[in-house]
């Protein structure tokens, strides 16, 4: 019995003994399971980071190559710019009154004017060969009669000036509407505004840009010296005079309003560059009233001839002391003085002779 006691006491032993072992074995097991699932986690986060950094440099290079083909077009624009070519004395670049730049490449051989005073300067650069359009209005120089006509001044027939295909179109602000310039312009034509109106100084800017188009400098530079120079010697005749005439120049009058030469016009310097005072130089657009005339009564009016006799006897006007007195100096043509071009030194004349008459060896009218 005692015997039998013994040995179940060392069989419990045993199996104690081979419970913790078993249970030792499964704890390492467990950790070393762990261990290793845990040192994944840094090789999953290692493959995230050469996946990011691949599609980053994939970035890179996607966006360097986009880099390196936008700096070749550059190049290739920059270059295709370097490698244009134009003629002996261009390109010449001008901008209008509506900001629109302008480049001629080349002299233009074809030419369309919409502006009388444009068609006189072709003329008197030299350049009349080239002119294949011209306005109604455009009645200088007489020959010009032969080129032919485009339409009305302020309605040009859009279509005939497309068919006579021109290198450049010629106009001036006062002349052609905003909307025919435009319509050209999308029509492809190449429409160039020489406006310079608001000075007599202008005139000569006007000449000299035009003398740039058709590479014709020398040509202009004489034009203009030409001009200063007759200017001079009408100014010398009228330069002591201490009395200057008060002066109205009739643009329009009547129901449509009244309009003259303000002082924002050449026509303005014009009148005093010949030694007139002008009534209306505090005025602007060409707009003033009859009010106001009436008030400055001028001492002489000028008046177009297709004004004459109609002006004189319709009231307010028929009011005035110039046309009681008969003060009124009637002109057959105003073209001289209100086509901004070389002629306005005509003008410049043609008024000092009418208000200082005894200067010039001429009787008073």
């Amino acid at each position: 019995m005692e015997f039998t006691m013994k040995k179940l006491k060392r069989a419990a032993c045993l199996l104690l003994a081979t419970v913790f072992v078993c249970l030792s074995v499964g704890c390492k097991k467990d950790e070393t399971t762990t261990a290793a699932t845990t040192t994944a986690a840094p090789t999953t986060e290692a493959t995230t980071t050469t996946e990011a950094t691949t599609e980053a440099t994939t970035e890179a290079t996607t966006t360097t190559e986009a880099t390196t083909e936008a700096t070749t077009t550059t190049e290739a624009t920059t270059e295709s710019s370097a490698d244009e070519t134009y003629a002996e004395g261009y390109p010449v670049e001008l901008t209008d009154i509506y900001g629109t730049k302008t480049v001629i490449k080349a002299k233009p051989q074809r030419i369309v004017s919409l502006s009388p005073a444009c068609t006189e300067l072709v003329y008197y650069l030299g350049q009349e060969s080239a002119l294949v359009g011209r306005t109604s209005a455009c009645n200088y120089p007489l020959n010009v009669s032969a080129i032919e006509s485009i339409g009305d001044i302020m309605q040009p027939d859009v279509e005939k000036i497309v068919s006579l295909n021109p290198d450049i179109v010629l106009t001036d602000s006062t002349m052609t509407p905003e909307a025919t310039v435009n319509q050209l312009r999308e029509l492809g034509l190449t429409v160039v505004i020489l406006n310079e109106g608001t000075t007599f100084d202008g005139v000569y800017s006007k000449i000299e840009s035009a003398g740039k188009i058709f590479n014709a400098d020398t040509k202009a530079a004489e034009i203009i010296d030409s001009m200063k120079g007759n200017l001079e010697e009408v100014q010398e005749k009228i330069s002591d005079a201490r009395l200057h005439p008060s002066v109205y120049y009739v643009v329009g009058f009547g129901e449509g309003g009244d309009w003259t030469a303000t002082g924002d016009t050449f026509i303005n310097d014009i009148i005093t560059m010949a030694g007139g005072d002008n009534i209306a130089k505090d005025g602007q657009s060409y707009s003033y009233n009859a009010e106001d005339l009436v008030k400055q009564d001028p001492n002489i009016i000028i008046l177009p001839s297709w004004a004459d006799g109609t002006f004189q006897t319709t009231a307010p006007y028929s009011e005035l002391t110039a046309v009681k007195t008969g003060n009124v100096i009637v002109l057959e043509s105003t073209d001289t003085l209100d086509r901004q071009g070389p002629r306005n030194v005509e003008a410049v004349e043609m008024l000092a002779k009418a208000f200082y008459p005894e200067r010039f060896g001429e009787k008073a009218a």
